[in-house]
């Protein structure tokens, strides 16, 4: 999702192809076209097909539209925008890999009637090796063609590469720009009354970093009269009872110096990943002060 009317189509191919999006709101009858970008980058010998990316609208709310890719007509896809206004019905799934647990829970995503999903970190687990990538977009392709999906990254994302985050930034092109933001790591938006904040566990955060100044600015610009819901998502968890993942740095030094700009914002719930297990933690501080809670969800 771009900004409150647009969308952004992103598809690799091997083959040169234009970067154009033909469509509308009826089976076949593409009235409306776009033309975007097309790149690619290099990851050690490994070279990416063309990274196409194609901003569409402006587009109505809640409806179905048609559309297809580049110059093949015989791949016919939709997608639903999301609603302007309560209800709206987020998917929220972290760590998501590629195994046959991936499958079981896309499964699961496929049946619940979703408007959104949020991703808090760790998509293809590539860890450098490049074609994983590559399935991953192809296993994912049948839910992310329909929905708009807004993730965040995680450790998985870093990969050894100079500079960190290489396939991330070029695959996974977040509207970072729309929130003020200069980094695909961290970014904000606002979607039927909810604003949802990103946040990236993996790169700088202490009060002098862009991230925290970035975040001390768009959290003062929340109108809590359009968008009640405050939700954040991050990777690696601020809370967690895992022996495993006590002391990191990303949780530790993050939650020091972050913590109270959610607190101070009265964040509604807090989402992340990491640590693969559920948990929850209600704050009983805030729900005090709010008269609602504070939770952190471990997915």
């Amino acid at each position: 999702m771009v900004g409150a009317d647009k969308m952004r189509i992103s598809w690799i191919t091997d083959d040169q192809t234009p970067a154009t999006v033909a469509y509308g709101t009826s089976p076949g009858d593409y009235a409306k076209s776009a033309t975007g970008t097309t790149s690619s980058y290099q990851f050690d010998v490994y070279k990416s097909g063309q990274i196409h990316e194609v901003v569409i609208g402006p587009l109505h709310p809640d409806t179905v539209y048609y559309y297809r890719c580049g110059g093949n007509s015989a791949r016919k896809f939709s997608f639903k925008t999301a609603p302007s206004a309560f209800p709206i019905k987020f998917a929220i799934v972290g760590d998501l890999g590629q195994t046959e647990h991936t499958n079981s829970t896309l499964q699961h995503i496929s049946e619940a009637n979703y408007d959104m999903l949020l991703l808090p970190g760790d998509l293809s687990y590539a860890d450098s090796w490049q074609p994983r990538w590559d399935s991953f977009g192809q296993m994912m392709e049948p839910l992310a063609s329909q929905r708009p999906w807004m993730v965040t990254q995680g450790n998985h994302e870093v990969e050894i590469s100079t500079p960190p985050f290489t396939a991330y930034n070029a695959r996974w092109r977040m509207p970072f720009e729309d929130s003020g933001s200069t980094s695909n790591l961290y970014y904000s938006f606002s979607v039927a009354g909810v604003h949802v904040v990103m946040l990236g566990s993996y790169t700088d955060f202490d009060p002098s970093s862009a991230q925290y100044k970035w975040l001390q600015s768009d959290l003062a610009r929340v109108d809590r009269t359009k968008t009640p819901w405050l939700v954040v998502l991050i990777h690696a968890p601020w809370y967690n009872t895992n022996k495993a993942h006590q002391g990191e740095t990303e949780s530790v030094d993050m939650k020091k110096y972050m913590e109270s700009l959610l607190y101070n914002a009265r964040a509604d719930v807090v989402f992340t990943g990491h640590v693969h297990a559920y948990e929850r933690f209600v704050s009983n501080a805030i729900r005090r002060r709010i008269m609602s809670c504070c939770c952190y969800y471990i997915i």
